[in-house]
């Protein structure tokens, strides 16, 4: 291994050489097996005697943290590394918000039908036509952008080629000034809040909503408040008045799946405007709408240049691929690059200039539809299976788009927890989210989620058939 051994003055050279190799067994660095420079070696990399790095290796020898053969070299001793990590005692803390602060979703051990929402099918990206793509940009002169001018708001190639992908497929106004690339939804919030909130701000969200992006906000010290939503999306009369944000899906609302109507979104955007507020639309899976009119986003209908969109492209393509976008005025424009700039500069580069040639090539537009007529099949099949199997459970909420489908339960004596359904379900592999996972600060909708991206066709009905015995059980 390549061993560097910092020296600080010229007294007592091996016992420096033995505390930080010895640091390094301990800590793990160095591995039980892993071989030592040959002294010779280390002595002239450091400009020292090799008799002092000799006394260093006799000393860990003796205490047991190295072993010598002859012919082969040094080796750090089975049993020496004990894994060390950090000092448990500090006097460090974090800040009160990070107490009441957990990821979500929760890991889910043993699914076997995985209904849980937000994943994609990654047996549809074409794999092949991605590796060509990224071996030809490692190959290439196509990261020619260096780090240390490049621009923080991403690749300029990738920024032109969202913006007319966004302006085909979504009615975007868009021009690549106007994007900033990030690594999704959640680095956008990230951003937006950098840049344009305080902490204490109130920020109005949907409620039900997106966990993630209420436990950034809070985390960020933000005030959220949920408000209800209703058959036509955000009850805007319900939004708070000291609102300083809102966040909201209005194509898909997540997670309930109703898109808002137009005049919600007219009525928002009025609101926003005579309040001087600013709305974050996340338009998260409006590619795969499978009936009704086309939903016009709140950006394409925004005269006032309070609209920040953000989208991603770990629902179309792959969740590990971690790039996604925010559209913003141009009078945000240098904020957003130098908020960029000091959180991640140059996140993702080999990655953004692939994705720019996947969608120059016409290959992002084919494998939407592609995955938009498998995805539409298993829509109508899960409406299907859960209108007719767990009918007299659950009531279906209308839905046109998306990767999932959500069911209200219907109100009885019999009715029981939305909650202890998923962890029953999950007990016998299925694996779902509990609509009351959602809540924000209203009572909770009661209900479950039926993610289909991960699903195959031929598996839902066995999966669905095992969640009706789940709660006849």
């Amino acid at each position: 291994m390549d061993l560097h051994v910092s020296l600080v003055g010229r007294r007592d050279l091996a016992g420096q050489i033995y505390r930080q190799l010895r640091a390094a067994i301990l800590d793990g660095r160095l591995r039980p097996g892993d071989a030592l420079p040959p002294t010779r070696e280390l002595a002239r990399r450091l400009e020292i005697s090799r008799n002092t790095v000799g006394v260093a290796y006799d000393r860990l020898a003796a205490e047991g943290f190295l072993t010598s053969r002859v012919g082969a070299g040094t080796f750090v001793l089975e049993g020496g590394s004990a894994g060390r990590g950090a000092p448990s005692a500090s006097p460090l803390r974090a800040r009160d918000v990070w107490e009441g602060v957990s990821a979500w979703p929760r890991p889910m051990p043993g699914v076997i039908w995985d209904f849980r929402a937000g994943l994609p099918d990654v047996g549809l990206f074409p794999y092949e036509a991605w590796r060509r793509i990224m071996s030809g940009v490692l190959r290439s002169s196509a990261l020619d952008e260096p780090a240390s001018v490049g621009d923080p708001a991403g690749l300029s190639g990738l920024r032109e080629a969202i913006a007319r992908h966004v302006g085909v497929s979504r009615s975007v106004r868009a021009s690549a000034g106007d994007v900033v690339v990030t690594s999704g939804t959640q680095q956008a919030m990230d951003l937006i809040v950098r840049v344009l909130l305080e902490p204490g701000d109130v920020v109005a969200v949907e409620d039900p909503g997106y966990p993630p992006v209420r436990i950034l906000l809070t985390a960020a010290g933000m005030r959220v408040r949920g408000v209800p939503v209703d058959a036509e999306g955000l009850r805007v009369d319900r939004l708070p008045d000291e609102a300083r944000a809102v966040y909201v899906t209005p194509s898909h609302q997540f997670p309930l799946g109703m898109p808002m109507s137009l005049p919600r979104r007219r009525a928002l955007l009025d609101w926003a405007r005579r309040r001087d507020v600013v709305i974050v639309e996340d338009d998260y899976d409006t590619e795969y709408r499978y009936g009704g009119r086309p939903i016009e986003p709140l950006q394409s209908l925004d005269e006032d240049g309070r609209v920040l969109y953000t989208g991603t492209f770990s629902k179309i393509m792959r969740p590990v691929l971690r790039l996604g976008f925010l559209v913003a005025p141009p009078s945000l424009h240098r904020a957003f690059r130098m908020a960029r700039y000091v959180s991640s500069w140059h996140a993702e580069l080999p990655a953004q200039a692939a994705l720019a040639r996947f969608i120059d090539e016409g290959l992002l537009a084919r494998h939407i539809r592609r995955s938009r007529r498998e995805y539409r099949a298993r829509h109508e099949r899960v409406a299907e299976l859960v209108g007719g199997m767990l009918g007299d459970r659950l009531t279906l909420v209308p839905s046109e788009a998306g990767l999932h489908l959500s069911a209200t339960l219907r109100e009885g004596p019999g009715r029981r927890d939305d909650a202890v359904i998923a962890r029953k379900a999950l007990g016998a592999g299925v694996g779902l989210f509990a609509l009351s996972e959602f809540a924000v600060t209203g009572p909770p909708v009661r209900g479950l989620v039926f993610g289909y991206g991960a699903v195959a066709l031929r598996e839902i009905e066995e999966g669905i058939g095992r969640l009706r015995h789940v709660m006849d059980a």
